[in-house]
């Protein structure tokens, strides 16, 4: 299956990023904010455009337009609204950062974000990270994590997965395949160490393969075999890796479900989620998640969420 990314973001034309700069400084001068101004210019802009915006308003106004934005907005509504305004990576770095500040790590915001990652991607953000927080990433997810999950993530963000240009082979996924077979099926026990190194270094079209011959071998989906093989953290990253090799989309509409399932919201997976994957694909999520679940995404986020938060969300994510 090939893989068709469609945004709900995307470059405004025209553009005019001295009349947005005065648009949004009239926004925030004097009493009162007008917040539906400011969801209509960051929401319909590009983060480059909205970088754009960032330089005309300094050099017009010689006022940071971050600051203000963060002087005049406050909680989840003020979240989205700065993060629209960080570029992409410094963005997911800056959520990385967060997930393994303070006592306690999470997880799962680890795994999102970096199990999801080509090894394109992954460059940027472990030169990003180290340059922000002049701490190398691998270093400081190492005194957060442990065992097997550690070693995975370890890999993935030294970099050892082969790149995009790499041609897929039929007859080494025939051999990763038997591999994967040998090391949790075919044995009493898990070897790990064998999932890992497989997981980690193919190629998310190399691992298609794997996974088709995986099947074709042994009967069974390499889904059903993580599930007997893996358990807590490590079985959460294999099976993200799983499910962004199939398909992304169907990976975040279900991140984004879970986010909203239940008693109360997680806010902070849906603000990343539709922020980071807003000039990506966040299209084919919605498109996903009405598929899944049998509701639109636009329907799920207006249920759970209020006020000028809502309006934001609901901007980013496009017609309903």
């Amino acid at each position: 299956m090939d893989y068709k990314p469609v945004p709900t973001v995307k470059d405004a034309a025209p553009f005019d990023a001295a009349q947005d700069a005065q648009v949004l400084r009239a926004a925030m001068k004097g009493f009162g904010t007008d917040e539906q101004e400011i969801i209509d210019v960051l929401v319909g802009r590009s983060n480059q455009q909205r970088q754009t915006i960032k330089a005309v308003y300094e050099a017009e106004f010689e006022r940071d337009l971050v600051d203000d934005l963060k002087d005049e907005l406050g909680g989840k509504f003020e979240d989205v609204i700065v993060g629209l305004m960080m570029p992409p990576v410094e963005y997911l770095c800056k959520q990385l950062h967060a997930a393994m500040a303070g006592i306690g790590t999470e997880e799962a915001t680890l795994v999102e974000i970096l199990c999801t990652k080509t090894n394109e991607e992954m460059a940027q953000i472990v030169a990003v990270y180290e340059e922000r927080y002049q701490r190398p990433l691998a270093e400081q997810m190492c005194s957060e994590t442990s065992g097997f999950f550690r070693r995975l993530l370890t890999l993935i963000v030294t970099g050892v997965r082969d790149g995009l240009d790499t041609p897929v082979d039929v007859d080494q996924a025939k051999e990763q395949a038997a591999q994967l077979y040998s090391a949790g099926e075919a044995k009493l026990g898990t070897d790990e160490e064998v999932f890992n190194r497989i997981m980690s270094h193919a190629s998310f079209p190399q691992l298609r393969l794997v996974f088709e011959e995986y099947k074709e071998l042994s009967g069974q989906t390499i889904e059903q075999a993580i599930k007997h093989e893996m358990s807590d953290e490590l079985h959460e990253a294999m099976m993200a890796i799983v499910e962004c090799v199939q398909s992304p989309a169907a990976f975040f509409a279900n991140r984004l479900y879970k986010a909203m399932n239940g008693a109360g919201t997680d806010d902070a997976t849906l603000i990343r989620i539709i922020v980071s994957r807003s000039e990506i694909d966040l299209e084919t999520i919605k498109q996903e998640f009405e598929r899944i679940y049998n509701r639109t995404l636009h329907s799920a986020v207006v249920a759970e969420t209020s006020g000028d938060y809502k309006r934001a969300l609901t901007a980013l994510l496009g017609s309903a």
